[in-house]
Formats: C-alpha cells, sequence, structure tokens
C-alpha cells in the first residue's frame, strides 16, 4: 500500500468526497490561503475553487449557526478551525442546537455539521492557544469527537464524518501532519467507535488518544528496551468510546496507564480509569497512573513547555511505576515537534 503523509490523507479525503457529494464545501479562516491549513484544503481549493470553498471572517460563533442552517437544508458543512481554542466561540451553536437537533426536533437526518480543528503547542503557543479541549466537546450527547493518530485514520474518519449524518469534532494535532503512514487509495470509511491496538503487550496497557497514542507507541520501545511489553490503545474516538477494547486489554495486562495532552481533572484520562475501574476493577493488580499536563494554563517559554507536557519518557516513567519497577530507563527520544519552529 503506498503511504501519505497525515495532511496528505485529510486533503485526499476531503477531494474525494467532495467529488463524490456535491452538497460537501468547505468554509474556515484561511482556508483558501495558498498554504491551506497545513495543506489540508489545498487540494479541493485547486479542484473545486472558492465556489466550494469559502474563507470566512472571525465570526467563529455566527458561522457555525450559519452551517448548521445549512447542514439542515441539506448541505453537508466541513468547517476548519485553524486552532481548537477558537472552537470555544462556536459552542454555543454546537452544543446546544447540533448537538441536540434529533433530540428537539425528531428529525432523524439531524444536522451534519463536520468540524475540523487543529491542537497544537510549540513556539511560544501559550495558554490560550495550545489547549486540548476533546474532552470538553466528548461531554455533551449527540456529538461524535475523533482523534486520528494516523494517517489512516484521519482519511477513514473524515470519510465516515462526511457521509454519516452525527454532527462530528474531529481534533488533529499538528505535531502529526508530517507522520507518514500507509493510507488506502479509496475513501474507505472507519467506523466511530472502533478503536486499534497501535502495538501488542501482556505487562501494562497504555492508552492514548491522538498525538498521545504515538508518544505512547514510542514508550512503549523505550519499555522495550528494558523488557517490559506494553500494549498501546488508540481510541480513535472518544465519543463514542470503544470501551471493550480497552476493557480486555486491561484484564490481560492488570495495568493501566493512560495518556492526555490535556488536563487530568474532568478529562479523557479520567473517563478511561472510571470505564475500567466500574468494568474491570479486579483486573487491576496496580492503580490506574494518569499522564496529563500540570493543573495551570501552559507556559510560553520552551523549556517550561517542554516540561509541561508528557514525552515518551513521562509515560514509560508511569508504566515502571505502576509496575512497581526500578529499572532506569535507558534512554530519551526527540521531541516530536523538534523541527518546528511555527507560525501555527
Amino acid at each position: 500500500m503506498r503511504t501519505l503523509k497525515y495532511w496528505q490523507a485529510i486533503n485526499e479525503a476531503t477531494v474525494q468526497c467532495m467529488e463524490a457529494d456535491p452538497n460537501i464545501f468547505v468554509a474556515g479562516i484561511g482556508v483558501d490561503d495558498f498554504k491551506g491549513i497545513f495543506g489540508t484544503t489545498r487540494g479541493a481549493l485547486e479542484r473545486f475553487g472558492r465556489e466550494r470553498v469559502h474563507d470566512i471572517p472571525n465570526c467563529e460563533n455566527a458561522f457555525a449557526g450559519v452551517t448548521i442552517g445549512a447542514a439542515a437544508m441539506g448541505k453537508r458543512p466541513l468547517v476548519v478551525h485553524p486552532r481548537n481554542d477558537f472552537m470555544f466561540l462556536a459552542t454555543d451553536m454546537l452544543f446546544n442546537l447540533a448537538a441536540k437537533w434529533r433530540y428537539m426536533f425528531g428529525n432523524k437526518g439531524g444536522v451534519p455539521v463536520v468540524t475540523r480543528a487543529i491542537v497544537g503547542r510549540g513556539w511560544g503557543q501559550g495558554a490560550t492557544h495550545s489547549q486540548s479541549t476533546h474532552a470538553t466537546f466528548a461531554h455533551f450527547p449527540g456529538l461524535y469527537v475523533a482523534t486520528p493518530a494516523s494517517p489512516a485514520d484521519a482519511k477513514g474518519l473524515l470519510v465516515s464524518a462526511l457521509t454519516g449524518s452525527t454532527p462530528v469534532i474531529i481534533l488533529e494535532n499538528r505535531a502529526l501532519y508530517e507522520l507518514e503512514g500507509e493510507v488506502p487509495e479509496a475513501a474507505e470509511p472507519i467506523p466511530f467507535g472502533k478503536g486499534r491496538i497501535v502495538r501488542a503487550g501482556t505487562d501494562v496497557t497504555i492508552v492514548g488518544a491522538s498525538l498521545m497514542a504515538y508518544e505512547a507507541a514510542r514508550a512503549a520501545d523505550i519499555l522495550a528496551d528494558q523488557g517490559i511489553s506494553a500494549e498501546v490503545i488508540d481510541p480513535r474516538s472518544i465519543r463514542p468510546l470503544d470501551e471493550e477494547i480497552i476493557l480486555e486489554s486491561v484484564r490481560k495486562t492488570g495495568h493501566l496507564v493512560v495518556a492526555d495532552t490535556s488536563w487530568a481533572t474532568y478529562g479523557f484520562s479520567a473517563e478511561v480509569a472510571a470505564v475500567v475501574a466500574e468494568k474491570a476493577l479486579g483486573s487491576l493488580r496496580a492503580p490506574v497512573r494518569r499522564v496529563t499536563i500540570p493543573d495551570c494554563p501552559a507556559p510560553v517559554s520552551k523549556p517550561l513547555e517542554d516540561a509541561f507536557h508528557p514525552s515518551p519518557a513521562s509515560i514509560a516513567r508511569a508504566c515502571l511505576d505502576v509496575l512497581r519497577s526500578d529499572v532506569a530507563i535507558g534512554r530519551e527520544v526527540a521531541d516530536v515537534q523538534a523541527a518546528f519552529y511555527g507560525p501555527y
């Protein structure tokens, strides 16, 4: 199978779905810029022009309402936010209209708005531009929330979103855009609520969404050097969440570490820990460990930022703790964003 970069897979899925369905249009701040939101909207602009790829002003809440209305009338909007932090301005429309449309109006068709948003750190993004908002969006029933961690999943989940009937939020970590992997040429959907085993193992389960699935796999490499077998689970979507793939792994390993790019309190890591506590407590041979950012806003300073965010080394150390192992970590790995210089 041929390989694509993460951004190329999104670009390809967008074009293929737009070719198949003339009701799909792309809208967002800078989607018609020559850089094309890290290249992800460039193909759509070149293929369909500005009639179906619309730049919009800074009016996130208003445009969320416009696109929900368009979806109610049969259109298929794909809205792109260069930073997921700006989506806080659109949450009224997303939470109170899009998520509740079927329940409030008995409308089986719903309003299948698809929203892509970018999560990122580095280059001094700071407290208001580097937040991971997935847990906030996943709290509300009626929305699907996806966190693709591979090029194949980035394409397949977007295809599912653009061909389904549920409003979807897809959060993409900027550090993954240059990641390469095998991607099918066809527009093959990947279902929401179906996780994947990134790496099989027997000693400890590591659950990580989005970038943390990638970092967890690198942590597993570190642990393998010490003879420890880690199983890495990527949920792909956090609403719906594939609980069974996590529970099966924990029943096998007896140990759980959850890695997340957001806060532990009321977050995705708390949800995973609660599911395991409710449904597989008897399988745990040690307390669950969560590896997250500290309970404070993100710093701007590069050294502080490096210390603030989870890394393969911090995930590996947490695994050693739950295993009650005094083995020292033999090596560090490079920052996944070591070559990133901004601006986004």
